[in-house]
């Protein structure tokens, strides 16, 4: 055990002063739009780095090299980096339009009164299978906002289904970059943490849907919504779910739907060999900047630990949060608080994790519940905060298409994240846990 050091936590606060303050500054002081992603958080991490180099002047800087080389070599990191890439580049080659083709085929198969149940339900589906809740909103919400033009439903109910909806795959798929995050850096089984989730966002994801039909029945309506679709797109995702339900090696998953992608989009005539190498570049490259973050992390809280900001921090938890309840309250405001600071919750999770591991092992807490909560929470302050990345895409797709919306507008729909909060609490404080791991001593 460390000596309790509080000073050490000095770069974490650097990097909160840098990112939050100059977010605020650009989105609410400048109106830069998106304003929060205008800032290099590479550069932000870089920033915190050098501030923890230049601490502890005990140590030698070829010994802060090796420690934070000891950090980012890491089997736990590797292994993120690593599905970070492969999941990029399934992507890449299977592309959104399999997701379009789901959405209008329900839209297609249901009565329009159902309309938005089945933007929220396909929204679940789609984020499930495509690991990404941006992507899901990225290309869903032109829909929901063509749904609330061609049959009445307001623009606010609409586009925070389809948020809602992208929330809970991105909590619970397997290519998931959360899942990803919080599996690895626990060192939990991804259908261990899967079976956790489901438990917790299931009630959750129904309650929403029943207050959805509650609201979609007293809607009139003046319309419906057509568009033609393709299902053989969707059988890359569909193998991808399947097998990470079933327990498969993620990496043997993602391979198999890059495999198949590759084969459908040769035979239906979508993209020529060339293009899908392209494609799988372009969908590797957009993992680079959360690689790096990773990376980033890593190497800072290698050094932060060494020099007891880790045990300092858990000194004050354990004060504040009592028993092994209090401690996984503890873990989910821990990256809530990290998620409100960043605007991110696979950063939040990211640099949650070596804390959250040390209060695990303190509580007595199993990993996959740790990983589960960590995810959760993460998901649940994303889904609702105005300057999250969830809710400036869905305005910006909005606007683009010449509709006026605001994050007020918005977020008393958001129904999802509330109950997924509700269910969290009641399975922290109610349902007994019989997942726990043995306390340090």
């Amino acid at each position: 055990m460390k000596k309790s050091n509080p000073a050490a936590l000095l770069p974490i606060g650097v990097f909160l002063v840098l990112y939050l303050g100059l977010g605020i500054l650009f989105e609410y002081v400048m109106d830069i739009p998106m304003g929060f992603y205008n800032i290099p958080i590479v550069v932000a991490f870089l920033a915190a780095i050098l501030v923890a180099c230049i601490q502890n002047r005990k140590l030698s800087f070829d010994e802060k090299l090796a420690l934070m080389g000891k950090g980012i070599g890491d089997k736990n990191i590797v292994t993120m980096i690593l599905i970070f890439l492969i999941a990029g580049c399934f992507v890449g080659v299977v592309g959104r339009s399999s997701a379009g083709s789901a959405a209008y085929f329900m839209l297609d198969l249901i009565p329009a009164k159902y309309a938005v149940a089945v933007l929220f339900v396909v929204s679940c589906f789609v984020s499930t299978a495509m690991g990404t809740s941006v992507g899901t909103i990225t290309l869903l919400t032109p829909i929901a906002a063509a749904v609330s033009e061609a049959s009445g439903f307001e623009l606010a109910l609409c586009v925070s289904s389809v948020m809602g909806g992208a929330m809970f795959g991105d909590n619970l798929s397997f290519i998931s970059d959360t899942t990803i995050a919080a599996c690895n850096g626990q060192g939990c089984a991804m259908k261990d943490k899967f079976r956790q989730n489901f438990r917790i966002a299931l009630p959750a994801a129904a309650a929403t849907l029943v207050l959805i039909l509650i609201l979609s029945l007293n809607t009139e309506l003046h319309g419906s919504v057509e568009h033609t679709y393709d299902l053989v797109q969707i059988i890359p995702y569909v193998l991808v779910l399947i097998g990470g339900i079933v327990g498969i090696n993620v990496f043997v998953v993602l391979l198999t739907g890059i495999a198949a992608g590759t084969v459908i989009m040769l035979a239906t005539g979508s993209m020529t060999f060339v293009q899908i190498i392209g494609s799988m570049g372009s969908g590797v490259s957009g993992m680079f900047e959360t690689s790096m973050v990773a990376i980033l992390v890593a190497a800072m809280c290698e050094l932060i630990r060494e020099y007891g900001g880790f045990e300092a921090l858990l000194q004050f938890i354990c004060k504040v949060f009592k028993g092994q309840k209090g401690g996984q309250l503890g873990v989910g405001l821990l990256v809530g608080a990290m998620d409100i600071a960043t605007a991110n919750n696979t950063v939040a999770i990211v640099m949650a994790n070596p804390i959250a591991k040390e209060m695990a092992e303190e509580y007595g807490i199993s990993p996959k519940k740790t990983a589960s909560l960590l995810d959760t929470f993460s998901c649940i302050f994303q889904g609702v905060i105005p300057y999250g990345a969830r809710m400036l895409v869905a305005i910006s797709a909005v606007h683009e298409l010449g509709y006026t919306i605001s994050a007020f507008d918005i977020m008393p729909t958001l129904f999802y994240p509330a109950f997924l909060l509700m269910s969290s609490l009641i399975f922290i404080f109610l349902i007994p846990s019989g997942n726990s791991a043995v306390k340090r001593s």
